[in-house]
């Protein structure tokens, strides 16, 4: 695939480099999504990455972000994108434009809004019509604002990307639907280049390998790993046969991995989330990154170089390093293609690959020699650089996880010098050209060495330096621990100066004055400890099993999740009176298909809270416990923003809250005397057409307790029961199996079993009083327990109300609390219980805003501020509770911009839950941003 420059104009992509505007550079991403942060502070962060190397951001554009309901969109505020784009080109920051459909990024449900999951015909993510008629509605309203922020349009977008990783997702027409993603850009006037990014290496699956669509790959390596250079050197070499060059959309924060992707030519260096942020709102989302289900937490921050409240990192001086280094050499690196030399000489590296060495053939000369220690200790190194073996009269030692680029044989023209440098084992990394004065400042963290051959150098003056000189060779030798400079006197009158520094002074390097004098800046901090926000705090307890919702909605029939009813944020609550004969002799309560997090009342007694991640799950009840009506609150954490087939909750299409509830009065067990059809079975659980009569021959065991020399193994069990005529409900739980199994249900097939959800209802395949015949094709590895096979009997739970809450009906609830009485903390609430916590902040950090840490345990917490939701946290305790990743989880931060100048609340919905010792918050740490 060719790139077609007459498309791509202003933008020319080559196999070695990007062109915008006439001029290469190499692109320095960093992530920075509006949506994260307060509009107030997108300036300052845009600043902050340009101060420290930055050229290029880029943004996602969330689809349900600007439609949380269908045909309700909003571009207004904190979601006004042209202010942002306007921003960003009033920076000078290029952008990378993501507008999805789907842009993953740990968002609820990766931005696909929640009611396409319950339209009917739907494939999301496909070359599907029904999901294209709705995603050209939202590039109807996305694309002409890119449209005008494009470069040549008088903006700073240099492409725009269509969706997102799609190689991790089963698309059945990747070219089809890419294809008709690209149309619908070029329609709406985009011309910069579109592209397509690879999450785990495919091309074809990620972009379908469109016409006019540039594939991009996505890297997210372990940064010591020695064989990551001859991955990238692959697709290095596949784009650059198409005319492409080697962009990296997305990669580790690490510097130290970024030269590594540079060594391989890599023009687009896109580390991800560089600026953290904070999911403000019911926005979070759900993954895999659990075991395997995790809910991520508020606060988004996976440790880049500016934190969520405007913290510059350590990691941000790596970046200006890397950017200087870039401007030091100009197009000459920017155009600069992989050498494929092996230059190292180090008898580590030969035998245990410490050191990682690639080599980029400069345009104008020489090359730029790239070593990366990626072993666990510091190594001695030696080069062959030209005809020689460097250093010649030094060491050169490389710290471990530090990569260095060290020029050979490059021409001095450049920087206005007549000459060659001809090596150097330490770091250039930065020019300042004046009138009659070349200043090459390097760095190096232990002694080092450079040569030059210059016509007719003589040495001006030299501080902690030494000087050899044969014909027209100079070699400097020095050492880090003092900075160290010499001057030499050109012919022609031009002099060079040269100045040589600790590593770690020069991530500080401030300014080169014109004499080529140094100044350095001191390392930001901030402070670490808490104050005392003087809060006066008042807690007015809430009816846990009331709704906090004013409106309610009526619904004749069974349960149902929440999409059906509108509902695809917040809380919401399920309210059922219990017919009086489903009341006698109840065991438990057995929900189908529930998510996200699940709290059940009997009556006004509290059961438990649990988070089933989208699998069934029963509910045992305390004997006697005939309470005539029951409350399920459900709070959707957020939709997944992946496609896991472990867990129900964790498909892109899964559903919130119940599917069925079901008062359960009978519980048997059927593990025993299933009939065994061992031998001339079926390979493939879906070819029932094997099962036969059943053969009085066939051997009684336990399910699952037939042994077979088989690998796996593969056989059918049968078993008959009666169903109860007082009942409408049937489940067959396989509690415990660690199998695979297919099942049918009188001669039907019913559904698939495995240890994610070993729940399945039979209610559509069973009669009251009939005799009910179960077949199960088990798959199961030597070895591998099959479990017990319990049925569930019982009656479904009709005729309910359903309501909900997101956060203005939240804030209005809390604000209408009569109740609230002084507290003081720590305080505790029984298990089961809900209250607010209210407070008035006077302090606004002098404008700059607070991080708040919650110290406690068996608590939810949902933090209102000045009428906006900024922080949801499960502290630990509760064995229900998933995986909390992501960032912060027992932290929220209070923004400086949205202080008012009176009466700024707090309001924090307090949940407490079950789990290990007592549901306790021991206190609220306030920490000045």
């Amino acid at each position: 695939m060719k790139a077609n420059t007459e498309t791509l104009q202003p933008i020319q992509l080559s196999s070695n480099a990007i062109e915008i505007l006439g001029s290469s550079d190499i692109l320095l991403c960093a992530s920075l999504f509006y949506f994260r942060i307060p509009q107030a502070l997108w300036r300052e962060r845009m600043e902050q990455l340009k101060q420290f190397g930055y050229n290029c951001i880029d943004v996602y554009f969330p689809w349900n972000y600007h439609e949380p309901k269908e045909g309700q969109w909003d571009f207004s505020g904190e979601k006004d994108v042209e202010a942002f784009l306007q921003e960003a080109a009033e920076s000078g920051l290029w952008v990378v434009a993501r507008p999805g459909p789907y842009i993953c990024s740990e968002w609820d449900g990766g931005a696909l809004p929640a009611y396409l999951n319950v339209i009917e015909g739907i494939k999301l993510r496909d070359h599907n019509p029904v999901f294209l008629n709705y995603v050209s509605k939202w590039f109807d309203r996305i694309l002409p604002v890119l449209r005008r922020y494009q470069v040549g349009a008088g903006g700073t977008v240099i492409c725009v990307q269509l969706e997102n990783e799609l190689d991790f997702y089963g698309c059945s027409d990747p070219n089809g639907y890419i294809s008709s993603l690209r149309d619908m850009a070029a329609s709406h006037g985009i011309t910069v280049p579109l592209i397509a990014c690879a999450g785990q290496g495919g091309l074809r699956e990620a972009s379908g390998l469109a016409e006019g669509v540039v594939p991009t790959c996505n890297f997210y390596p372990n940064d010591l790993d020695p064989s990551f250079e001859e991955k990238v050197i692959h697709y290095q070499e596949l784009l650059a046969s198409m005319g492409l060059p080697l962009l990296v959309t997305e990669t580790n924060r690490s510097h130290f991995l970024l030269r590594r992707l540079l060594s391989c030519g890599v023009k687009l260096l896109g580390p991800y989330l560089q600026v953290s942020g904070t999911d403000f709102g019911f926005t979070n989302g759900t993954n895999n990154w659990g075991e395997p289900l995790s809910f991520m937490t508020s606060d988004y921050d996976f440790g880049g170089m500016i934190s969520p409240e405007g913290h510059v990192r350590p990691e941000a001086y790596e970046g200006k390093m890397l950017r200087r280094l870039i401007e030091t050499y100009g197009p000459s690196l920017t155009e600069a293609e992989p050498s494929g030399k092996e230059f190292v000489v180090s008898a580590a590296a030969a035998s245990g690959r410490q050191i990682v060495s690639n080599a980029l053939r400069l345009k104008d000369g020489g090359e730029l020699l790239f070593l990366s220690n990626v072993g666990e200790q510091a190594e001695e190194v030696r080069i062959q650089c030209g005809r020689s073996q460097v250093p010649q009269l030094t060491s050169l030692q490389l710290e471990r996880g530090r990569s260095v680029a060290l020029p050979c044989d490059v021409p001095m023209e450049c920087w206005g010098i007549e000459g060659t440098l001809l090596y150097a084992t330490a770091e250039l990394f930065l020019v300042k050209r004046e009138e009659a004065l070349t200043t090459l400042l390097f760095h190096t963290d232990h002694e080092g060495e450079i040569s030059l051959r210059l016509p007719q150098p003589s040495v001006l003056d030299t501080t902690h330096i030494s000087v050899q000189e044969q014909n027209d060779t100079v070699t400097l030798t020095f050492h880090a621990n003092e900075t160290a400079a010499c001057t030499l006197q050109l012919s022609g009158g031009r002099r060079l100066k040269l100045i040589t520094m600790n590593r770690s002074a020069a991530l500080m390097l401030e300014e080169v004055q014109d004499d080529g004098t140094v100044r350095f800046e001191q390392k930001k901090n901030y402070r670490t400890e808490a104050v005392d926000a003087s809060i006066q705090w008042s807690l007015g307890s809430v009816p846990p099993e009331q709704s906090m919702a004013v409106d309610r909605v009526t619904v004749a029939g069974k349960v149902d999740h929440l999409e059906h009813f509108s509902i695809y944020r917040g809380f919401a609550w399920y309210e059922a009176v219990v017919d009086e004969s489903a009341n006698s002799g109840r065991l438990g309560i057995f929900m189908q298909e529930a998510s996200d997090v699940i709290s059940l009342y009997s009556g006004n007694e509290y059961v438990t809270t649990v988070a089933p991640g989208g699998s069934s799950c029963y509910i045992p009840l305390e004997e006697n416990n005939s309470a005539e009506t029951l409350t399920v609150r459900a709070e959707i954490w957020g939709h997944t923003n992946f496609d896991d087939l472990r867990l129900p909750g964790l498909r892109l299409h899964a559903l919130k809250g119940i599917g069925g509830l079901v008062s359960v009065n009978s519980i048997k067990e059927l593990s025993q005397n299933w009939r065994v059809q061992s031998s001339g079975g079926p390979t493939h659980p879906e070819d029932f057409t094997a099962v036969t009569t059943e053969d009085p021959m066939w051997p009684v065991v336990s399910f699952g307790g037939w042994l077979s020399s088989d690998r796996p193994a593969n056989e059918y069990y049968h078993q008959s029961f009666t169903a109860s005529r007082n009942a409408d409900s049937w489940i067959l739980h396989f509690k415990g199996i660690q199998a695979e199994a297919a099942l049918m249900v009188n001669g039907k097939e019913a559904g698939r079993i495995d240890p994610s959800n070993p729940f399945a209802v039979i209610t559509p395949f069973v009669r009251p009083g009939e005799r009910v015949h179960i077949t199960l094709y088990v798959k199961k590895s030597p070895g591998a327990a099959a479990g017990k096979v319990m049925l569930f009997e019982g009656t479904a739970v009709t005729d309910w109300t359903l309501s909900s809450c997101q956060e203005e009906q939240l804030w209005a609830h809390a604000g209408s609390i009569p109740n609230a009485l002084p507290v003081k903390l720590p305080m505790e609430l029984k298990r089961g219980d809900m209250a607010w916590l209210l407070g008035e902040l006077q302090d606004s950090n002098e404008g700059k805003g607070w991080r708040v840490k919650a110290a406690g345990a068996n608590l939810k917490l949902s933090v209102l501020f000045n009428e906006q939701l900024v922080g949801r946290l499960w502290l630990p305790g509760s064995p229900e509770r998933p995986r909390i990743t992501g960032g912060s989880a027992d932290s929220f931060y209070l923004p400086g911009p949205w202080f008012k100048e009176r009466q700024n609340k707090l309001a924090i919905l307090l949940e407490a839950v079950q789990g290990e010792g007592d549901c306790r918050l021991e206190g609220l740490s306030f920490l000045p941003v």
